[in-house]
């Protein structure tokens, strides 16, 4: 099973790493002046989003995988899974933001995204001190 955790961590750290950068840069498209520049962040964005998905998918099957291996065992554990699936949904609304901006349909300015930008940072600090503490 230490494998499996290994490589739950390992991709869990991309996941996020994608959930990062992404949102910032939503932040320069929504600043985007110039065509180019426009061009540029969404072939960025697009290929950051297409790259990042499969290892989502990854993080959630190997996670799964540590639960099925462990089972449920408190309720921190409820917690985190409602949070895994709050950040599934980040993940997906970014996916739908993404196609807005494509679109010419944006409706958020820099300093919304730059908010939007802080949710997986928080996700990710309530979901390491649950799975570390297990506080309850």
């Amino acid at each position: 099973m230490l494998w499996i955790k290994a490589f739950h961590i390992i991709f869990v750290t991309s996941w996020f790493a994608g959930l990062f950068y992404l949102p910032r840069i939503f932040v320069n498209l929504a600043m985007a002046k110039e065509d180019a520049e426009r061009v540029r962040l969404l072939l960025m964005a697009h290929k950051l989003y297409r790259f990042v998905t499969p290892i989502a998918a990854l993080a959630l099957l190997f996670g799964t995988w540590l639960w099925l291996g462990y089972g449920f065992s408190g309720l921190w554990l409820h917690i985190k899974l409602a949070l895994v699936v709050i950040l599934v949904v980040y993940h997906f609304y970014c996916g739908k933001l993404l196609a807005q901006f494509k679109q010419g349909r944006n409706s958020h300015g820099h300093v919304w995204y730059r908010w939007f930008n802080e949710i997986p940072v928080l996700l990710l600090v309530a979901v390491v001190i649950l799975v570390t503490v297990k506080p309850l």
